[in-house]
């Protein structure tokens, strides 16, 4: 079959345009970065939801996101208390080199150094936008807020909710929990707390539909169920849970309008969705807490783990850890391996594409393989810290815990997840090798341990 001049320049022509366009479609979808949600809770338990065994909180949409993903039996928070886990969480390093006490109100010039580089600086700096939402806790100076820090948004309290009067008793009544839009305060919250977690899920939302066209970073840091708990009057005495279950479940309806969201847009297949918490749940309240309508019931629970909020047990440190990542992470997966909140900031730097600061250590880890079901977890040990004190250190099955007041103790977490049998006595070479190993980190670092005696 002969074509003649014009035929053949046609369909040349129209070669080279199908050529193009798929080329620019190949471009597209090659720049087209993938958005990050990370869902950091507050005090939630390692047993509080549904798919991690709790018998009365019902929490479909998390549970349906962990069976779409993966869900992570040993994931650990960097630190039992609110700021140095933020702080840990968004630099990627162990709190101790940075802010390893928590700051308030009580301490306005106190924050995490402006010196450390946050998810978000890289990932702005990598063409997405950023927003924070929910709690901040990392400094309320102007130069400690998100909108200094890598964001180009915030908005949500600059600390925990408890930070008023009458359960923060030192503080005077000046010391007002306003609502920060960016890096002005715009309404008076104090007590009235009812719609905190509506009100960031909207918010939420909105920035979800708003960003569409383009990458974005969504840090999504509920304040609850951080005493005091409360919750909207649509979901107060709907669950099987009291008040903390209700609490428990208006989060759950949370992430459930943050996953729809994300599938109306046609974002779902393009987007990393990360839920956790920043420590385990706050139990044995201290006086101060205890008036107002908080009880010493209104805390979770950590399952089968020992201890909780600001101890260094597993219940302190292990925490929720779902991810979920259509096409790109594995469904129905249950994973035994260690990973850290730390290890999320390197691994989602390696999901925008972008690099890691060269000029610090940086403490996590990529675990994108082991995300994929594709490796093993990178994360060989986990050092714990309280406040500046090195107080345990896991490597393997094995965890060693030593404090003034509890003394040495060792635990085979293979064995033994709850911490009830201390094997230091018959395993003395394992004692001293992580002892070793803590008190070198400790020292390097400015850190604080117990002379260890045997």
């Amino acid at each position: 079959m002969k074509l003649n001049k014009l035929a053949f320049f046609s369909l040349t022509i129209s070669v080279l345009l199908f050529s193009f366009s798929c080329s620019q479609q190949k471009q597209k979808t090659e720049t087209n970065k993938p958005n990050i949600v990370l869902i950091f809770v507050d005090d939630m338990g390692y047993g509080d939801l549904g798919c991690y065994g709790h018998p009365n909180n019902k929490t479909p949409n998390i549970d349906n996101m962990a069976d779409e993903g993966i869900r992570f039996t040993s994931f650990y928070a960097v630190a039992p208390v609110c700021t140095p886990s933020r702080a840990g969480l968004l630099t990627g390093r162990y709190p101790i080199r940075s802010i390893p006490t928590n700051c308030g109100p009580s301490s306005p010039e106190k924050g995490m150094p402006v010196s450390e580089i946050t998810i978000a600086n890289i990932l702005k700096d990598d063409g997405y936008n950023t927003t924070a939402i929910g709690k901040w806790h990392l400094g309320q100076a102007k130069r400690f807020l998100p909108t200094s820090r890598g964001f180009d948004s915030f908005y949500g309290l600059p600390y925990s909710n408890d930070m008023i009067l009458p359960w923060c008793p030192w503080l005077t009544g000046k010391d007002t929990l306003f609502m920060y839009e960016n890096d002005k305060p715009v309404k008076v919250i104090n007590d009235n707390q009812d719609d905190l977690i509506v009100d960031y899920t909207n918010r939420a939302v909105e920035y979800i539909k708003a960003q569409k066209n383009e990458p974005f970073f969504l840090y999504l840091a509920h304040a609850m169920p951080h005493l005091p708990i409360s919750t909207a009057d649509e979901f107060r005495g709907k669950s099987d849970g009291g008040l903390y279950g209700d609490v428990v479940e208006t989060l759950d309806w949370s992430v459930g309008q943050i996953l729809s969201t994300l599938k109306e847009q046609g974002l779902d297949n393009n987007t990393l969705v990360i839920f956790t918490s920043d420590n385990g749940p706050w139990q044995n309240l201290p006086k101060r807490m205890l008036q107002k309508g908080v009880e010493p019931w209104h805390g979770g629970t950590t399952g089968p783990l020992r201890g909780a909020k600001a101890t260094t047990y597993e219940g302190g440190f292990r925490v929720p850890g779902i991810v979920r990542w259509p096409g790109q992470i594995p469904q129905k997966q249950v994973s035994t391996e260690i990973a850290t909140t730390m290890d999320l900031f390197s691994t989602i730097v390696e999901v925008a594409g972008a690099k890691l600061p060269t000029d610090r250590k940086i403490d996590g880890h990529n675990i994108l393989p082991l995300l994929k079901g594709e490796a093993k977890s990178p994360t060989e040990k986990l050092y714990y810290f309280n406040s500046k004190k090195a107080e345990g250190i896991r490597k393997g099955e094995w965890k060693l815990r030593i404090t003034k007041t509890d003394g040495v103790q060792l635990f085979n977490l293979k064995d033994d997840a709850g911490e009830k049998y201390n094997r230091a006595e018959d395993n003395l070479e394992t004692v001293i090798d992580l002892y070793n190993d803590l008190k070198s980190f400790s020292d390097k670092n400015g850190g604080e341990i117990v002379e260890l005696t045997l």
